[in-house]
C-alpha cells in the first residue's frame, strides 16, 4: 500500500497542484460577494487564508516524521507544500493590508503595537528567502547552505502558531491544539536530525 502511495506521489505532476491552490481563494471571493462569509467577510477571508496557510506549514513539518514512522513519503511534494503555504499567507497579509486596514500609517502602527501582528510579520519575512530559494537553481547554487537556510522553517512554523494563538480574543481550544501539534512535530524533527547526526 505504502509503495503504491509513494509511487503515485513521485509521478504526480506538480503544476495542477499549484492551479488547485487558486481554487480556495476564488471560492472565498465568491462567498464574500454572495454573502456567504457573514457580517464581516473581510475578517472571515483573512482568517480563513491564514489558517489554511498555517495548515500547509504544519504539513511541511510533518513530511519527515511521516516518512520515518509510517513509510509514507510526501518528500516529492515538499516544495509544493512550502510554496502553497507562502502563497496563502501572502494572501492573508494582502487581505489585511488592502481590505482591512487600508491606511498606511495605521498598518505600521499595528505592526509595532500589536505583538501578534509583529510576530506574524516576522514569520512572513523569514519565509521570503525560503520561497525565493525554492527552486533547483538555488539548491545547486547554495549547496550545503541551502539546507541550513531552510532550517528557518523551524522558526517560521512556531511563529505562525503563536500568531494564531495570540490573535484569538478569548480562550479557544483550536489555536492551542495547533501550537501543541507544532511543538510535538518540532521535537520529532529535531530527534530525527539528532539521530542522523549521531549515525553519521
Amino acid at each position: 500500500m505504502k509503495d503504491r502511495f509513494n509511487a503515485f506521489v513521485r509521478k504526480l505532476p506538480k503544476w495542477p497542484l499549484y492551479i488547485a491552490a487558486l481554487l480556495y481563494p476564488c471560492w472565498l471571493l465568491w462567498l464574500a460577494f454572495n454573502g456567504g462569509l457573514g457580517v464581516d467577510p473581510t475578517k472571515a477571508m483573512e482568517h480563513a487564508l491564514g489558517k489554511v496557510g498555517l495548515q500547509f506549514l504544519v504539513l511541511g513539518l510533518l513530511v519527515s516524521p511521516l516518512r520515518k514512522h509510517t513509510g509514507l513519503s510526501l518528500m516529492p511534494l515538499r516544495r509544493v507544500i512550502g510554496l502553497v503555504a507562502f502563497f496563502y499567507i501572502s494572501l492573508h497579509l494582502l487581505v489585511w493590508l488592502l481590505l482591512d486596514v487600508q491606511i498606511l500609517s495605521q498598518i505600521w502602527a499595528d505592526i509595532l503595537k500589536r505583538p501578534y501582528i509583529t510576530i506574524g510579520m516576522a514569520g512572513l519575512v523569514l519565509m521570503l528567502p525560503l520561497a525565493i530559494t525554492s527552486n533547483n537553481w538555488s539548491v545547486r547554487r547554495l549547496g550545503p547552505r541551502w539546507r541550513k537556510l531552510h532550517r528557518l522553517t523551524y522558526i517560521v512554523v512556531p511563529l505562525g502558531g503563536v500568531h494564531y494563538l495570540m490573535q484569538a480574543k478569548s480562550f479557544q481550544y483550536e489555536p492551542w491544539l495547533y501550537l501543541i501539534g507544532i511543538v510535538a512535530l518540532l521535537v520529532l524533527r529535531l530527534r530525527l536530525r539528532h539521530r542522523r547526526v549521531s549515525v553519521g
